[in-house]
């Protein structure tokens, strides 16, 4: 079917990608950490295609955010080559592009909460299924921040280093979370409406 054809492009690039950033990472241990949200979503959306497809909109920023997250397992999000030339060609004081995976964090999250109340309850589109879709993106934000936590008491030294990408900035996690954040509010403003669009023609849910 024609509609297959993005999602199977999708997640054939996707796992291009994966095969690539599992060729000699920095670390196999931080590789299996960065890389595991992406591939245990990307199972999750493929056995449960049939029964609920979710809209071109939701699997296209999922697959960002699972490329992002494969880039920074090879490389751990502090020496992502993109993120040093961009610190030094802008005077940054650190490599941002753990920022931009936090930013994804919060926009994936918010976009598939979005799409799962929309069709599963009677929940129409407006401000409060907004709200919900972004406190949803916080708390899954606020969750993985408490898990490096444990982590890095867990483990230490550079492993713990390398999982956090915190480059030294006492407020990292604060930081991550908004960016989280402010994901959730853009894939809300910005995507949201994209989305009710395909999921109307789509037939997934009715207009209004």
């Amino acid at each position: 079917m024609n509609s297959d054809r993005i999602p199977l492009a999708l997640l054939a690039s996707a796992a291009v990608v994966l095969v690539w950033s599992g060729i000699a990472p920095s670390g196999r241990f931080n590789w299996i950490m960065e890389t595991a949200p992406a591939i245990i979503g990307g199972a999750i959306l493929v056995a449960t295609y049939r029964r609920f497809r979710f809209t071109t909109i939701s699997y296209c920023v999922a697959w960002l955010f699972a490329l992002i997250l494969m880039i920074g397992g090879h490389y751990t999000y502090a020496q992502v080559p993109l993120g040093n030339w961009a610190r030094d060609a802008f005077g940054l004081a650190r490599n941002h592009f753990d920022r931009l995976g936090h930013f994804f964090q919060g926009a994936v999250p918010a976009l598939v909460a979005r799409e799962l109340l929309r069709r599963k309850t009677a929940l129409s589109r407006g401000v409060l299924l907004n709200t919900l879709c972004v406190c949803v993106a916080l708390a899954i934000s606020a969750s993985y921040e408490l898990f490096e936590w444990r982590y890095a008491v867990a483990f230490g030294g550079q492993r713990a280093e390398d999982f956090l990408g915190s480059q030294g900035d006492p407020w990292d996690a604060q930081r991550d979370m908004f960016q989280a954040l402010l994901g959730g509010l853009a894939a809300m403003i910005f995507l949201g409406p994209w989305q009710e669009r395909q999921a109307v023609r789509a037939g997934f849910v009715e207009r209004g």
